[in-house]
């Protein structure tokens, strides 16, 4: 009995303390507790009891550490805003007045498939684990924004919606065997739950999910608009195949040649696939990004992107080793066609149409091997290839068509998608590629001062050299690179060897997967011609048929063949049997224009309307993260002027203005070192930390010296600190919901605004939060009043009806010109530090605190911490929500000091400042500065010659020389 009667206790403890495989139920006897399960009912009560005295101890401890009871006011205002939907967006012809401005603020859209919210890049085995604390950073900037602008009389979109089509929701299904519709569903409602927990102001009415056919129609619609337009098309493209899984992967997929799921061997093989002529844009996508207010690094890479380049296209013949003609011609283009006379070698990509018939016999097995070698590459590898400088030599020659002379070494194969003209003497790859196969190198460029360096390449402009032929009748010696480059263009053109181009990096958009779980093709095929039919637009949505086997088939074939019934069709045209297109959408599909669904969510007749989309395009303000500035940005755009030219949207392009949120990093990771024998070993010490192993430190063990970290016990160990990205598998993730529970939402969205600027990267700290919590808590306190002895607080204010004073008005307005200029430029945590660090601490040392005063902090403050906002604006006195109340404005009178700090000069010397008014006379300034304690000794007994006075600038006393003090 003596053992059931301590059991309780040792409940926790003991449970803690058992084997990870020991479980509930019987395996309890194999540890003799078996006596005390025979008192199970007693056992019970007193677990229970215990648990919920503990529960009571813990409840009463988080109370007390709690600033203020963020817990009763945040739930009660969400529920308010959910019921009076307060930040519903009415409709064009439902009451929204549009002769206000408008402002669309938007979030790149949030990504459920992954298990986590777009920006992020967690592995798929995070699917449906939810937020950490880094995503809500991006969210709170808008909504912040969103807040303002409404106060500030804007009509504004801030919508919320769910892209769920694509790769990691189709693994995750393929893995678990769960339906991709149901996990993305359950993670969506896990989202949203943690959204409107943070108290996002998002008008849930417009919300909209890509898996819907609802919203797939008009994605089917849009395609169906690009192949009217031959924007559309399909070709042979190469595509990583793996053959174990029998499915196509994308690059990100492959790693080292082998599959990143099961590590199976990928090759590169041609499949016919859907393309979508993006390059057809290519110059409207590179000019009209001078007119965008986006940063200037991402517009740089899209610039790089796209690539844009003039030159030539050169024609080369193809000649066998003694220099007869094969009958073959390969295009060329170049950037340079000045250095014609120092081409030594042509580089042809493995996937070369003509490379096969080019080949020698004598080096087909080398080409094949090396093809091979390179079919095992995914195109990032395959980068790394160039960069190593491999290749096999083809067996063929080419000729110069401006040497009339055939090349030595022919053609060497790495890295491309057809074939470049190499000058190693004036391209640093090429030079590095003609050092390793020695080939030869001819200098054909002279850097203007002459001055050229004999072993490296020279990239630069100069002054032609080498450079003339009387075969061919082109000379181009001695002129400048510009000049000899206009006329070898001249020259290829009038002789048939070439044209002047302009080339661009750009390729057309790989738009198809071989995957279930997106977007199906509208278009069929007929049996008997294999004609391809489009869908009838009246026929949309195409909905993607329900499959319990969603697995890859294994034959190259698309999961979607095993829908026998939803395949085989009829063309209602011809009234022939067809087959429907079995691939699907890529994920970036429903992206590239779901800003424009928000704008008009529920029209089942077009895509968006023109009087709303008039009203609302293009986006004011789209905030995401940097790694998509390339593909989504991209694609959007090149969708948005299609249909501009359609004209179904008004507008060039989609985004007005674009930012960039940083990221919050994991807190300071301590790392120690020590020896073989134990002993620690400092970070910067001389000797080689290579033989010594890594050892973390709790952060209450490091302390800080100048710039360094060492630990408390042993100042002279330095350590290494390094904040990481947060992952799950180095756990340090710091989930908001917890956050939430013991600060609030509020004190979530302060700090990750008050941490740095919204653009850097951020590290997170705890002991960073509680403090902008103690903040939210003086404020409550300040305005509510102290906590009354049984832990509540009064019902109404601590403000008064007095009239404010000068000072008072001061600090307010500037506190209201300070905080409205720093949100429109985005920088939340200098407009925090004017809320905290000055209005807060000021009011704190006045007297009373009017009511107008205060109910203007309270709109100030409304936009960063809207649950306490709310809360203090219904006890001032205010029954409707302050969601639409004006933002104060800042007055000009009380923004103007009304003192100054005079400079005080004795016989031109500077001897101290005084504090005066602005108005001051100069007698007036003169009695304040002779009764300064500091000044006061220069003027006693001492005749005074002069005094000059500058108001507002300096005043100079001049002394008698023979009295005056020095």
């Amino acid at each position: 009995m003596a053992l059931s009667l301590q059991w309780p206790l040792q409940l926790p403890l003991q449970l803690q303390a058992r084997p990870p495989a020991v479980t509930a139920g019987h395996h309890w006897r194999r540890h003799r507790l078996l006596p005390v399960c025979r008192s199970l009912p007693l056992l019970r009560a007193r677990c229970c009891a215990s648990a919920a005295a503990a529960a009571d101890t813990g409840k009463a401890q988080a109370a007390a550490r709690r600033a203020y009871p963020f817990d009763e006011v945040e739930p009660r205002w969400q529920r308010h805003w959910e019921e009076h939907r307060t930040f519903r967006t009415p409709d064009i012809g439902e009451g929204l007045d549009t002769s206000k401005p408008k402002c669309y603020i938007l979030d790149m859209f949030p990504y459920p498939r992954q298990g986590a919210l777009w920006p992020s890049n967690l592995h798929r085995a995070d699917f449906g684990a939810g937020l950490h604390v880094g995503h809500p950073l991006g969210y709170t900037a808008t909504d912040i924004l969103s807040r303002f602008k409404r106060m500030k009389g804007f009509n504004v979109l801030h919508p919320m919606g769910w892209d769920a089509f694509g790769l990691p929701a189709e693994q995750y299904a393929i893995e678990t065997g769960t339906h991709p519709k149901i996990t993305t569903e359950r993670n969506i409602g896990r989202f949203r739950t943690q959204l409107k927990s943070l108290g996002f102001s998002d008008d849930w009415d417009r919300e909209n999910l890509h898996t819907e056919p609802a919203y797939y129609k008009w994605t089917q619609w849009i395609f169906l608009q690009l192949l009217k337009r031959g924007l559309a098309y399909q070709a042979e493209v190469p595509v990583n195949w793996c053959p174990a899984l029998g499915t196509v992967l994308a690059n990100e997929e492959v790693v080292d040649g082998v599959s990143e799921r099961g590590g199976y061997p990928v090759i590169r093989k041609p499949m016919r696939q859907w393309m979508l002529r993006i390059t057809s844009y290519a110059d409207r996508l590179l000019e009209d990004l001078n007119d965008l207010d986006w940063p200037e690094s991402i517009k740089e890479m899209q610039r790089n992107w796209i690539g844009r380049s003039k030159g030539a296209e050169l024609v080369f013949s193809a000649v066998d080793q003694e220099g007869h003609d094969l009958g073959a011609t390969l295009l060329v283009y170049t950037t340079r066609p000045d250095t014609i006379f120092g081409a030594t070698y042509l580089v042809v990509a493995p996937e070369h149409v003509l490379l096969s018939s080019l080949t020698s016999e004598e080096q087909r097995a080398h080409v094949e091997e090396y093809r091979d070698l390179s079919a095992r590459k995914s195109e990032l590898e395959r980068t790394d290839l160039q960069k190593e400088k491999t290749g096999v030599f083809s067996g063929s020659y080419a000729k110069n068509p401006a040497t009339g002379k055939s090349f030595q070494y022919g053609w060497q194969i790495i890295y491309g998608t057809g074939a470049i003209m190499a000058v190693p003497a004036h391209d640093s790859r090429d030079h590095e590629f003609a050092v390793k196969y020695e080939l030869p190198i001819i200098k054909v460029v002279s850097p203007p001062n002459g001055n050229c360096d004999p072993v490296e390449s020279y990239e630069d402009d100069g002054i032609m050299i080498n450079s003339s032929s009387s075969s061919s009748g082109l000379s181009i010696n001695g002129m400048l690179s510009q000049d000899a480059a206009k006329k070898v263009i001249e020259w290829v053109e009038s002789n048939g060897f070439g044209k002047k181009k302009v080339n661009y990096k750009l390729r057309d958009w790989l738009f198809a997967r071989q995957r279930y779980w997106g977007e199906p093709f509208p278009v069929s095929y007929l049996d008997d011609t294999n004609e391809m039919v489009p869908l009838s637009e009246d026929e949309l949505p195409l909905t993607l048929p329900e499959l319990d086997d969603f697995t890859p088939t294994g034959t190259g074939e698309p999961p979607l063949t095993k829908a026998t019934n939803w395949v085989r069709t009829m063309d209602p045209l011809s009234g022939k049997p067809a087959r429907r297109e079995t691939s699907t959408m890529p994920q970036w599909a429903g992206s590239c224009w779901y800003y424009l669904r928000f704008m008009d969510p529920k029209n089942c007749s077009i895509l968006v309307d023109k009087a709303k989309e008039r009203y609302w395009g293009p986006v004011d303000i789209y905030v995401g993260g940097a790694e998509h500035s390339v593909l989504h940005l991209l694609y959007a755009r090149f969708w948005h002027k299609v249909l501009y030219d359609m004209g179904v949207v008004s507008t060039k392009e989609p985004f007005k203005c674009l930012i960039n949120q940083g990221l919050i990093l994991g807190e300071v990771e301590y790392t120690a070192y020590r020896d073989n024998e134990g002993r620690w070993v400092s970070a910067d010490s001389d000797s080689s930390l290579i033989d010594c192993y890594q050892e973390k430190v709790a952060a209450d063990k490091v302390t800080k010296v100048g710039d360094q970290y060492v630990l408390k016990d042993d100042p002279n160990i330095r350590l290494n600190a390094r904040a990481y990205k947060m992952s799950k598998s180095r756990g340090n993730v710091i989930n908001p919901d917890d956050v939430v529970s013991e600060y609030g939402a509020d004190s979530l969205r302060l700090y990750e605004m008050f941490m740095g600027p919204l653009r850097d990267s951020k590290t997170w700290s705890t002991g960073g939060i509680e403090g902008v919590h103690r903040f939210l808590g003086r404020t409550w306190r300040l305005i509510v009043g102290p906590q009354l002895p049984d832990g509540s607080y009064n019902d109404g204010t601590t403000t008064t009806e007095d009239e404010p004073t000068l000072d008072q008005l001061r600090v307010l307005h500037k506190c209201i010109a300070r905080v409205a200029e720093e949100i429109q430029e985005t920088r939340f945590n200098t407009a925090i530090s004017a809320m905290m660090m000055e209005f807060v601490n000021a009011a704190y040392k006045w007297e009373t605190q009017p009511k107008t005063v205060i109910e203007s902090f309270v709109l100030l403050l409304s936009p960063f911490a809207p649950h306490l906002a709310e809360e203090l604006w219904f006890r001032l006195g205010h029954p409707q929500s302050l969601a639409y109340e004006q933002f104060p404005e800042a007055k000009s009178e009380y923004l103007e000091e009304s003192k100054l700090v005079l400079p005080v000069q004795i016989n031109g010397k500077t001897r101290g400042t005084i504090l005066v008014d602005k108005a001051c006379s100069e007698d007036d300034v003169f009695q304040i500065a002779a009764s300064d304690e500091k000044l006061s000794k220069y003027f006693d007994g001492k005749g005074i010659r002069k005094r000059i006075y500058v108001p507002g600038r300096i005043l100079n006393v001049i002394l008698d020389q023979q009295k005056a003090r020095t």
